[in-house]
């Protein structure tokens, strides 16, 4: 799954500094919002919120607008949505599976959208359950690698979270990736913490357990179906179990 999780970072930085930098803001914020409704506006007693937070702040987000999804999530200022969750299936070019995680208060607006995005861009709805098997819910922590003078080894990683429950290593060239289960994911990234190991990112999220190898012109076209579902501010995130070659990755990016 290397080719699909170098993409997965590849995306993130380009995100960081892409010119729809609002929208990715609003999907960063929205994330706060609904963990502080789901577990309390504590990020020191909700996990899920402190990563959320973290991950708002790395992406530049402002501390101004975080402490405000907080407090609409933990009811302590008016205004928070009523989102839900909701999971569609997916068929891109050359059979490449995709998983699209909506975080939505309209239901059928987020339906209509993610229809209309799969259409336009050659791709096709699966029915409940016929893609969702290919994948399996991971916690992935994404780790820096540092300047070279002071380069973090993949021995320090492996050493750092080998005892906190991790499942692997995978080296992603300018980041590593780390894989475990979805409640081994705040020891794992404490276990960084602890080791004094920068990360970048720590979520629960939908790891392929099969791959679909691709060539560059499928790869090209089940990323821009890829963006053109995540252009719809009702998606979260897409998942895709596309396995591609460093040469067609470094051709996409």
């Amino acid at each position: 799954m290397s080719g699909h999780s170098k993409w997965a970072t590849t995306k993130h930085k380009k995100a960081v500094v892409d010119a729809r930098r609002g929208k990715l803001f609003a999907k960063l914020i929205k994330n706060v919002e609904v963990a502080a409704r789901t577990g309390g506006g504590d990020p020191a007693g909700n996990p899920t919120l402190y990563d959320a937070i973290q991950k708002a702040k790395r992406s530049s987000v402002p501390s101004d607008n975080i402490d405000r999804a907080v407090k609409r999530g933990s009811g302590l200022e008016a205004g928070g949505a009523d989102y839900q969750t909701i999971m569609y299936e997916g068929y891109a070019a050359g059979g490449v599976a995709l998983l699209v995680e909506c975080l939505t208060d309209n239901r059928n607006r987020a339906a209509g959208e993610v229809r209309t995005a799969m259409t336009r861009g050659g791709g096709s709805m699966a029915d409940a359950g016929s893609v969702a098997y290919m994948f399996s819910r991971k916690g992935v922590v994404i780790v820096t690698r540092g300047a070279d003078s002071a380069a973090v080894g993949e021995d320090d990683v492996l050493a750092a979270v080998l005892e906190a429950g991790a499942e692997e290593v995978n080296d992603l060239g300018e980041a590593y990736e780390v894989v475990c289960e979805p409640t081994d994911l705040v020891s794992v990234r404490t276990a960084l913490q602890d080791a004094g190991l920068d990360y970048e990112s720590a979520e629960a999220s939908f790891v392929p357990s099969l791959t679909v190898p691709v060539d560059a012109d499928a790869a090209g076209r089940v990323v821009r179906l890829i963006e053109a579902l995540e252009d719809s501010d009702d998606v979260q995130n897409v998942y895709a179990n596309f396995e591609a070659s460093d040469e067609v990755l470094a051709r996409l990016g």
